[in-house]
């Protein structure tokens, strides 16, 4: 691996980690404007619950960081090799989605990560 590719290899694992945070802060959000049981009559009071939420926000600022940071990543180095690492965010999504809400992370759903991961290194060794 290069030294460019090597010294990337931080901001990439942060951006995608703030990307996943962001996530979790969004689904948080959802969760607490009970955005799950929306109908049409209810809809803008959830929409105005959901932008009034913490958690929104937060979501939103780690996605501003997370694509500015990114911005970065990709002026350094290729996005073939930046690119893939981006699927990392499903391991940290699904362990933090079975952490904090008990979220079913199946066999079959480990499998998939497990074999997602598996191309992340064989293209970072590329």
């Amino acid at each position: 691996m290069s030294v460019t590719k090597l010294a990337s290899l931080p901001p990439i694992l942060v951006s995608v980690a703030l990307n996943a945070a962001a996530q979790l802060a969004l689904k948080q959000a959802a969760r607490a404007s009970g955005m799950s049981a929306v109908d049409a009559a209810s809809g803008y009071k959830v929409l105005v619950q959901v932008a009034q939420n913490l958690w929104t926000w937060a979501g939103l600022g780690a996605y501003a960081l997370s694509v500015a940071l990114w911005i970065l990543v990709l002026s350094r180095v290729d996005v073939s090799y930046a690119y893939p690492m981006v699927s990392l965010g499903y391991v940290m999504a699904a362990g933090a989605g079975k952490l904090l809400w008990q979220e079913d992370v199946s066999l079959t759903r480990m499998l998939g990560i497990g074999i997602i991961c598996v191309g992340v290194v064989l293209v970072s060794r590329s």
